[in-house]
């Protein structure tokens, strides 16, 4: 299914020169002047955990700019109440990570949300459900994060755009095609490789192997290259890759000097944000699924993706989305307590925010209070005079 996509650069500066503020006016939602918050004096702390050090902090910057957004476009207010954002380095690690949850919750926070390192959420599961203090988190989760009662997403399950190409890709290669699975072999490699095989069809010949390597966020200049020697001898015509970040841009830069031709296809993260940028004209051709596009034609991502160019001068991604609909969903889920929030009253009004008009799309939560929502295929193309993910088509209603 095609989706409707505009020529962002062009279309922005259109509706860059309307105003966010008009286009939030265009955009409001229907309801009615009995539903509007009431306003009060009463300030709610909002911790955000991302990390502002390491080699995480391109996706702590998207985190951050991301909230801050939503809190400028509406008067730096959640549910009616002006708000204090408390921010703590998350670091790069889950040790790192769990010093700033425990900071932010000795500083009273009302809720929490952030965190780039999926793996990192497993660290503080014991400390969020043991402070009942809901956490929304922004970034991939992990798929063994289950029956939890305080810890949200507003992102996707690390398995989730995995799920989407492999059914994609199941129909789209050909009979005489060999497809190939590179992955790093911590948790959520192997859970994604595993969700891509299931989808794909696990006893499908065309999947010929996969070569595992690994787990870490930076990358040297020649790690990659013995397991990309492995890969250009299996003679592989379409190759599936799990890495975000450096260790992406790193396994881009090592395959295209190896000249190997197979196509690229991973999940959204591999081309998000400043790793784009870095990995320049050597991300030409490679395939992405993501929940969010920036050239999505809808009026809430008109006013989302316009002022956050306006506001930063780079396109959003989609932690940067993920984050601006965690302050959204907060905002609801506040405005519904009333009165003197509590975080438990908060963490029950989560379930009964209803269905989010978000810049990705419209999108809920699912019983394991992750986001059912729609999932996207992109390719890295020219977009005006530089390379953009560029939608292509909706390929999956997923949670």
């Amino acid at each position: 299914m095609t989706v409707p996509q505009i020529d962002r650069r062009q279309a922005l500066k259109l509706f860059a020169a309307l105003g966010a503020a008009g286009f939030a006016a265009a955009c409001a939602s229907d309801e009615s002047a009995d539903n509007e918050p009431q306003l009060s004096d009463d300030p709610v702390r909002i911790g955000l955990v991302a990390p502002q050090t390491g080699p995480l902090k391109v996706i702590g910057d998207d985190l951050v700019n991301g909230f801050q957004l939503y809190l400028q476009l509406n008067q730096n207010r959640l549910g009616g109440h002006p708000v204090q954002l408390v921010t703590a380095d998350e670091g790069a690690d889950a040790k790192s990570a769990k010093l700033a949850v425990d900071s932010l919750l000795q500083q009273g926070a009302l809720a929490l949300t952030g965190m780039a390192n999926s793996a990192a959420l497993a660290g503080v599961r014991d400390t969020i459900e043991g402070a009942t203090v809901p956490l929304i988190a922004t970034n991939g989760v992990p798929g063994s994060l289950q029956g939890v009662l305080y810890i949200w997403s507003a992102s996707f399950v690390d398995s989730d755009p995995s799920q989407a190409l492999g059914g994609y890709l199941a129909g789209a290669v050909n009979r005489s095609q060999r497809v190939a699975m590179v992955a790093p072999s911590d948790d959520a490699g192997r859970d994604a490789a595993d969700k891509f095989r299931q989808t794909f069809g696990a006893t499908d010949t065309r999947l010929i192997e996969t070569f595992w390597t690994e787990a870490t966020v930076a990358p040297g200049k020649d790690f990659f290259r013995p397991t990309l020697a492995q890969l250009n001898t299996s003679n592989a015509n379409v190759v599936y890759a799990f890495y975000t970040g450096p260790a992406a841009v790193e396994f881009v830069r090592q395959y295209r000097s190896e000249g190997l031709k197979a196509t690229i296809y991973a999940p959204g993260g591999f081309t998000e944000g400043t790793a784009l940028e870095d990995m320049g004209e050597e991300a030409a051709g490679i395939f992405t699924a993501m929940n969010y596009s920036a050239d999505l034609n809808n009026a809430a991502n008109r006013l989302f993706a316009t002022a956050y160019q306006r506001e930063h001068d780079l396109l959003p991604s989609a932690s940067a989305m993920a984050s601006y609909d965690a302050a959204q969903v907060l905002d609801r889920a506040i405005r519904l307590c009333g009165g003197s929030p509590t975080p438990q009253q908060v963490n029950l009004m989560l379930g009964r925010v209803g269905q989010i008009d978000s810049p990705r799309g419209a999108w809920q939560f699912n019983q394991p209070r992750t986001p059912q929502q729609r999932w996207y295929l992109r390719q890295v193309r020219p977009d005006g005079q530089v390379l953009s993910n560029v939608l292509l088509s909706e390929l999956a209603t997923l949670g």
